[in-house]
């Protein structure tokens, strides 16, 4: 009898063992759905959907789960979201191509010593953030143009470690709710606009006028701090690229376009800089902690690849006027350098020093055979410029511009509308280009006929052009207190450096990538057939929805270009990414468009997850 209750013991022990794997099973399942996913994207999904429902845009706690994700009609994977989640709070000035916590946790193995960690990484499909990016706690509408270039609302960009750290140098004071910029830098302590007349002066120029009677207009300014030299040519009609990557001083660039000061995101690292050969007349680096004579002088050969012919490069350092053994060697190393590469040395004063590019190829013909810094081989293509590695040689004169010894280039404002003389590369005629310059000053006074209810002269000062062309949308608008960021996709024709002849600035970009710029940096983005050419590159339209809400400030608008039912697929995210359609205009309303061409404009709401939103006006 024994030894059958035993039996019957183990077989319900077994039993109960089973039962309770099973249970333990099911459970691990159930809980590892919710655990095993606590990275970002659950973080952000959690607290997205207490923030949506604190607007009212989120669900009931008891409403059916499936109305929680999706629409009932099909998306991308089948549906549409009624809501995105919102980031985590500490991701509000995510840049996802620029995020040195992914360098980390993908373990990239970068050489620090050539800035390649603050080059572009962009997170890999399973890695992006798939959330909208939350403001600032306090957000403020930002103060306008030209207001904006002194002063700028702290709650917007809550960072004052440079106020403190560059306190002497006059880059920026907080004073009570604003952060001012009173002009100054770490070379031009006593303000930029005393210090840009200065190289004028030295240059003589008429009336210390850095244009020279419109014929210095586009600026690439290196190491640019807060751009506040940038922010001081607007005055005379000079644009300035201002340039300076995401390092120690972090912010500096979201400054600057909080000012209304266009500025980018980049570095003199080991790729090119995204501008094709011949862009700029003027490029300056003011203590811009840059060691020009490293890798042969890779660094100073690519910025004589983006300046034109004739074009300047003014370089204020200790080593153009400190008498320190080091300072010394530096300044005589760098002299001979430059020298090699035929710049002529045409100024120099107290702390600054400018160099002249030479105007024809001669000076290259005459150098002795191995002389440092060659000639670019003969099949390597100056304008390619899309993840492109820089090369360590100086790139000659065609034949053409060698006969002409300059640019070419009709000083401004006449270039804009002139045809530029890089136009016969693309095979275009002058008439197509006046054409195209024409179409587009006709679209912009739709546009801004179709915006006019929702807008006043300052409502608007960074704009973006996603696939600019030949430049003619942000050449329509230079009557407005505006700039634009021109993008080329990086699969088209390279058309940027007719942007750059036009006087006009840019960069090149593929859009199934994030842009290189902070969140809430634009107030305008102009979308013409973007969508549909990234949906027919096999990228998710979804993806770049999410990534234009990242870069558009609240109240900030769209304009849709595109084919009926890309507009209509938008459409059915208005929802959920919290815009709203201010106007639609059909082929009907526009000779010039496309008979299945459609625009729509959006206006992005304002939404927080916490803390009051002010007007700040």
């Amino acid at each position: 009898m024994r030894g059958r209750f035993d039996g019957q013991q183990n077989k319900c022990l077994v039993t109960a063992l089973v039962v309770a794997t099973i249970f333990l099973g099911l459970l691990y399942i159930y809980h590892g759905s919710l655990f095993g996913s606590q990275g970002h994207g659950s973080a952000a999904l959690q607290y997205g959907s207490r923030s949506l429902r604190k607007l009212g845009l989120g669900r009931d706690e008891d409403a059916d789960e499936n109305s929680l994700k999706v629409g009932q009609e099909d998306g991308e994977d089948g549906i549409f979201p009624k809501s995105f989640p919102v980031c985590d709070a500490r991701h509000s000035e995510l840049i996802p191509c620029l995020d040195r916590n992914l360098i980390y946790q993908m373990r990239l193995k970068l050489d620090l010593s050539v800035m390649e960690h603050y080059e572009r990484h962009c997170p890999p499909q399973e890695r992006r953030y798939n959330c909208l990016i939350p403001p600032p706690p306090g957000y403020k509408v930002p103060i306008k143009w030209p207001r904006s270039r002194d002063e700028v609302w702290k709650a917007n960009i809550p960072h004052t470690h440079l106020a403190h750290e560059k306190s002497d140098q006059n880059w920026m004071v907080v004073k009570g709710d604003k952060i001012v910029f009173p002009g100054g830098g770490t070379h031009f302590h006593y303000g930029a606009d005393k210090y840009i007349a200065s190289i004028a002066n030295m240059l003589n120029f008429s009336n210390n006028n850095l244009n020279n009677e419109g014929m210095i207009r586009t600026v690439l300014d290196v190491g640019c701090g807060v751009a506040s030299f940038g922010a001081y040519l607007l005055s005379s009609d000079i644009i300035a690229m201002s340039l300076a990557p995401n390092d120690v001083h972090q912010n500096q660039i979201q400054f600057a376009l909080e000012r209304g000061i266009p500025a980018y995101l980049g570095v003199l690292g080991t790729k090119r800089l995204p501008y094709p050969s011949r862009s700029f007349e003027f490029a300056h680096c003011s203590r811009c902690r840059i060691d020009w004579l490293q890798r042969d002088g890779i660094l100073l050969l690519e910025l004589d690849r983006v300046v034109k012919a004739g074009g300047y490069f003014a370089y204020s350092s200790p080593e153009a006027y400190a008498q320190d053994e080091e300072d010394l060697r530096i300044w005589r190393e760098m002299s001979a350098f430059v020298e090699h590469m035929c710049w002529k040395l045409v100024a120099k004063r107290n702390q600054t020093v400018v160099w002249m590019k030479p105007l024809t190829n001669d000076c290259y013909i005459q150098r002795p055979p191995g002389t440092q810094s060659p000639l670019c081989r003969p099949d390597d293509d100056p304008d390619a410029i899309w993840d492109v590695q820089m090369e360590a040689c100086i790139t000659p004169y065609s034949e053409h511009d060698h006969k002409v010894g300059g640019s070419g280039l009709a000083p401004w404002p006449a270039r804009l509308t002139a045809p530029p003389p890089r136009l016969a590369d693309f095979g275009y005629s002058n008439d197509m280009f006046a054409k195209d310059t024409q179409l587009w000053r006709h679209r912009v006074d739709s546009y801004w006929s179709l915006l006019g209810p929702k807008i006043v002269s300052d409502s608007l000062r960074n704009l973006m052009d996603m696939k600019a062309s030949l430049g003619s949308f942000a050449a329509a608008l230079k009557e407005k207190n505006i700039w634009v960021m021109n993008v080329v996709p990086e699969d088209g024709p390279n058309t940027l450096k007719l942007i750059y002849d036009r006087g006009l600035i840019g960069t090149m970009h593929n859009w199934c990538e994030a842009f290189s710029t902070y969140p809430r940096t634009y107030d305008l983005l102009h979308a013409s057939t973007v969508l549909s050419d990234t949906k027919q590159k096999g990228c998710s339209i979804e993806d770049l929805l999410i990534e234009m809400d990242r870069i558009l400030r609240p109240t900030g608008f769209i304009i849709i270009r595109d084919k009926q039912s890309v507009v209509d697929y938008v459409k059915k995210y208005l929802s959920a990414l919290h815009w709203e359609v201010v106007a639609t205009a059909d082929s009907s309303s526009d000779s010039d468009q496309d008979i299945d061409e459609v625009v729509l404009i959006i206006q992005k709401k304002m939404w927080l997850t916490g803390g009051a939103f002010r007007h700040s006006e």
